[in-house]
């Protein structure tokens, strides 16, 4: 629940020497330096990992509804009428129910790799409670190696004749200079290779209104993910590939600030989460460490 929720849960820089007393661990997952060899490129910018990391998980029930993102982002709620968000890697949609339920006038178009990602999200924001006019979240597929966005999402007219189906009508010289008035980035940026990250970052740039607010949420350095992949699976500085092919970086302030900043964002907000969660199963408590970031794209 959200009330539960608490981003301050430990200091990120006791945790940080706690971890690097640690002499074989900092080696193993910090030692090196940022400009060591990149992962191995794909062809397909490490989509098909992912689509078939959906595919093995058709349900969506992998990933649970993100409760707390209206307590961390509450601009989403206070914008007013007839709001635009562009959630970029949308996934099973648990950051788009929270958005929908915020307010009946907010559209959110949800873009994502997997066909059977968007299928699940859906899925479950048909199934949910709590979601007037669920036609308002418009799904799309997106090729992450180009990251390029449809013509059609950056003018507010196409946005409004176009149906929400995967492929609306081709608008090109039919659309004005415009944008969405928000983008959600969350656990994407660290699920894409190294070498795409700033490709990314300037579409969602491109895509904004000026004035327009980017959300970030992603994996931390000496996150408890970071912590138990064995040397074997690190690719790169702070870069890991899961069993399955999935990519996870793991992100310092000082590379997400430099990454959005040579985007041309403007940075608002930038910090460290710090959760303790208990898995009352297993008896363990477990420290996640997230990168929270607000940044906005100057008029």
């Amino acid at each position: 629940m959200a009330e539960e929720y608490h981003a301050r849960d430990f200091d990120w820089e006791d945790h940080r020497a706690e971890v690097e007393r640690d002499g074989s661990t900092w080696r193993q997952h910090v030692g090196g330096r940022e400009d060591d060899p990149p992962p191995p490129p794909s062809s397909d910018g490490g989509a098909e990992a992912w689509r078939s990391f959906h595919r093995r998980h058709p349900t969506g029930k992998f990933f649970k509804e993100r409760r707390y993102f209206l307590k961390e982002f509450p601009e989403l709620a206070a914008h007013g009428s007839s709001t635009c968000v562009l959630e970029v890697g949308c996934g099973n949609g648990s950051t788009a129910l929270p958005i929908l339920r915020a307010g009946e006038e907010i559209v959110v178009y949800g873009c994502d790799c997997s066909p059977d990602a968007l299928d699940a999200a859906r899925a479950a924001i048909d199934a949910a409670d709590g979601v007037p006019r669920k036609d308002r979240f418009r799904p799309f597929l997106l090729d992450f190696n180009s990251c390029e966005f449809p013509k059609w999402l950056f003018c507010d007219s196409c946005r409004a004749s176009s149906a929400p189906v995967s492929s609306p009508p081709d608008l090109e010289g039919r659309c004005c200079i415009g944008g969405v008035d928000f983008v959600t980035l969350v656990f994407t940026l660290s699920a894409v290779p190294s070498q795409l990250m700033q490709r990314i970052l300037a579409a969602c740039f491109s895509v904004l209104k000026p004035g327009g607010l980017l959300f970030f949420r992603d994996y931390g350095l000496y996150d408890m993910t970071m912590l138990r992949f064995p040397p074997a699976q690190r690719v790169g500085f702070r870069e890991y590939r899961r069993c399955d092919g999935t990519l996870s970086y793991f992100f310092s302030l000082d590379v997400a600030r430099r990454l959005f900043l040579e985007a041309g964002f403007i940075e608002l907000e930038l910090d460290y989460c710090c959760v303790r969660a208990v898995n009352r199963r297993r008896g363990a408590t477990m420290r996640r460490v997230w990168v929270h970031g607000k940044f906005r794209k100057p008029l």
